[in-house]
């Protein structure tokens, strides 16, 4: 069982996942904020502000820097792993979901003139995000890799 010793107590994990914990939590407060209603299903949601894709990646290539230096190999393979996933944050994803709005308002249209459900099934829209709100991730993602790295870690 020593390796789930060294899971349970890798500072890279920990960093990365407090990181989408912390931006989990604010898009769920921040949501709320706007809806002026408590939504749960945020908590584990996709989408929304901010991103908590670019929160888990950015602090792991910050903390690979931090930690291992900017020339290491860690430090290169978690950089281009945060540009893939915030570039496809922005992009497919966010795409992705303005198609699927697209759909659900058609699907409605035709249910109200042919008078009976098409589906009983909404495609989900908040799956990508906007280029701000993958900004917001980033610095969540920086400002958790620098607290774990000089509080928590050091």
């Amino acid at each position: 069982m020593n390796w789930l010793n060294d899971l349970v107590h890798n500072p890279f994990l920990i960093t990365s996942i407090s990181s989408w914990f912390i931006a989990q939590v604010l898009k769920t407060i921040i949501n709320a904020c706007v809806t002026k209603k408590l939504d749960w299903e945020r908590m584990i949601g996709d989408g929304g502000m901010p991103s908590c894709h670019s929160a888990t990646v950015s602090s792991l290539a910050l903390f690979a820097a931090l930690r291992c230096g900017c020339s290491s190999f860690e430090f290169a393979v978690c950089t281009i792993l945060a540009i893939i996933v915030c570039h496809d944050a922005m992009g497919v994803r966010q795409e992705a979901g303005k198609q699927a709005a697209i759909i659900n308002e058609m699907v409605e249209h035709f249910e109200r003139i042919l008078k009976q459900e098409i589906t009983d099934t909404d495609l989900k829209e908040l799956v990508g995000h906007t280029p701000l709100q993958v900004c917001a991730g980033i610095l969540v993602g920086f400002g958790n890799a620098l607290l774990m790295h000089f509080v928590f870690f050091s």
